[in-house]
């Protein structure tokens, strides 16, 4: 009878094991339906390899830190809507890689949290998901459908929804549209073709940078961001650069704090000056370390916090009844018949019904 309880008590907790994983488990990105849209046959493809969703650029969607993606073809009315969703690890992600897929010549629409449009073809970027989709034709109501689908897309939690501060740092004025970039490794880096080539920026130091085209009286200027952990480790990268010898230039710098800025392009010196002007840090002190995530309680938890409950109660309930149960013994030595002892033999109060 042992063994059979103890085999019970086995699968019931590998029962509430597997129930747990799979409630912590990530949902899926996509849904089966949204403002009428319904997915058609063969449904999701589901994927993790960024290969098989980028094959020229999938090193850049490492660097950006993609867990998984899915791909889903939806009809509403006869007409087809193409949707490519990749997830990564925190909203930062999402957000580089929209800034490195986006193009000067795309519009700015108002989907999720940014969004840019070229004919038939939508980007745009919710928490921690990049979304592509391509449309049969665009209409009136494509905003208004891919604003229902970010909606429903999953939420990032904790502090994986908090975006960079560092492209806020790129001044706005003159700055043109859909060219600013936000980058966290040398692949990107290349790829985008920043001025600063990555070894003198140094990713082993974790920098994030930030990039972005200016437009001046004599042409077009590039503005370079590059944050480090630490002032010192900015100050140190700067008289390395200033000692270079850089194609691009002429190039302009500053550093303040951490922050690296450096301007090239053909800009004049005036027009630069006043770029590195706008640029200051001012020190934010946060607390960065990862908030503690709620965690809702499984099954077998439930049942070990009920047992450890009733513990809790009975240890208390022996505790204060030996404790009440040794007072009286010891007031009974003590004081004999007072208060806490009777004599050997007590009168009742009997009534004699018949």
């Amino acid at each position: 009878m042992r063994v059979t309880i103890k085999k019970l008590i086995t699968a019931l907790f590998v029962a509430s094991s597997l129930v747990c994983l799979a409630a912590a488990k990530e949902p899926g990105i996509l849904p089966q339906a949204f403002n009428g849209w319904t997915m058609s046959p063969p449904g999701i493809k589901a994927g993790t390899d960024p290969a098989s969703i980028d094959p020229t650029d999938f090193a850049v969607l490492k660097e950006y830190g993609i867990t998984d993606f899915e791909t889903a073809t939806y009809s509403r009315n006869g007409r087809k809507m193409q949707v490519k969703a990749v997830r990564f690890n925190d909203a930062s992600g999402a957000f580089g890689a929209f800034t490195f897929y986006v193009h000067p010549q795309m519009q700015t629409e108002k989907i999720g949290d940014r969004a840019a449009s070229d004919n038939r073809r939508i980007l745009f970027y919710k928490g921690h998901v990049l979304v592509d989709v391509t449309l049969e034709q665009i209409s009136g109501m494509s905003a208004t459908d891919l604003r229902a689908l970010a909606e429903m897309l999953p939420h990032p939690r904790g502090n994986t929804s908090v975006l960079p501060t560092l492209p806020a740092d790129l001044p706005k004025e003159s700055q043109l549209a859909n060219t600013d970039r936000y980058i966290i490794g040398p692949i990107a880096l290349e790829r985008v073709g920043v001025p600063i080539p990555a070894s003198l920026v140094d990713f082993s130091k974790s920098p994030e940078v930030a990039v972005a085209k200016y437009r001046g009286a004599a042409g077009v200027g590039t503005l370079t961001l590059v944050e480090y952990p630490t002032p010192q480790m900015a100050a140190e990268r700067l008289r390395a650069l200033q000692s270079a010898s850089l194609p691009a230039g002429p190039f302009f710098f500053k550093r303040t704090g951490p922050i690296l800025a450096a301007i090239s392009g053909d800009i004049r010196e005036a027009d630069a000056q006043t770029l590195l002007a706008a640029v200051n840090y001012d020190a934010d002190v946060t607390w960065n370390e990862p908030a503690k995530r709620k965690h809702l309680a499984g099954p077998t938890e439930f049942l070990i916090a009920v047992f450890v409950l009733i513990g809790v109660i009975l240890l208390t309930a022996l505790i204060f009844g030996f404790a009440f149960g040794g007072f009286r013994m010891l007031a009974k030595r003590l004081f004999p018949n007072r208060g806490f002892d009777r004599p050997d033999e007590v009168e009742i109060i009997r009534l004699n019904l018949k």
